[in-house]
């Protein structure tokens, strides 16, 4: 299966989701952060994901006689690349942007029925602004903001440390003539 496919189902879509920051997490740590998708559904899609090596097995212990693993994210291959975004058609492009859009809408929608949600609080925003920018100046821009990422994508759980989601989606205002 090819990772855009992989990557691009809702179910495996969440899950990669999760185990972004680093994080190892443990199927029963998974269900409890999709507590919505039923269990079969959840162990084939991960199995899905470690065929495909987008994720990995860090560990495994037996609990009460069954094997339980822990996963880890493949970062590395957990990335369409633009080869693999360039084989994709018009409708497949809409099928993977609907994915991703859907799970902004679910993040977003968890952390509201959390309930004490205060957004200023917690530092969630959401806006769209527009830049007139050259090829060579998108290019440098996109530099710069890879290097203030970078740094920060690297640290770890510590506390008063909040897991964080930045998504974002860049794209002409209108097609290029």
């Amino acid at each position: 299966m090819a990772t855009a496919e992989l990557l691009l189902h809702p179910v495996r879509l969440r899950i990669v989701q999760a185990l972004l920051g680093d994080r190892t997490l443990t199927t029963g740590e998974l269900r409890a952060e999709l507590p919505d998708v039923p269990t079969a559904t959840l162990y084939r899609q991960v199995a899905a994901l470690v065929e495909g090596e987008i994720i990995e097995i860090v560990a495994e212990r037996k609990v009460r006689g069954t094997f339980e693993r822990s996963y880890r994210l493949r970062a590395a291959n957990a990335i369409v690349t633009a080869e693999d975004a360039a084989g994709l058609g018009a409708d497949d492009h809409r099928q993977a942007f609907m994915t991703f859009v859907a799970s902004l809408l679910a993040d977003f929608d968890r952390y509201l029925d959390h309930g004490d949600f205060d957004l200023g609080r917690d530092g969630v925003g959401y806006r769209q602004t527009a830049m007139y920018l050259s090829d060579e100046e998108f290019r440098e821009f996109l530099g710069d903001l890879a290097a203030v990422l970078r740094p920060r994508l690297v640290n770890r759980p510590a506390p008063g440390r909040v897991r964080r989601l930045l998504s974002t989606v860049v794209m002409p205002a209108r097609p290029p003539v």
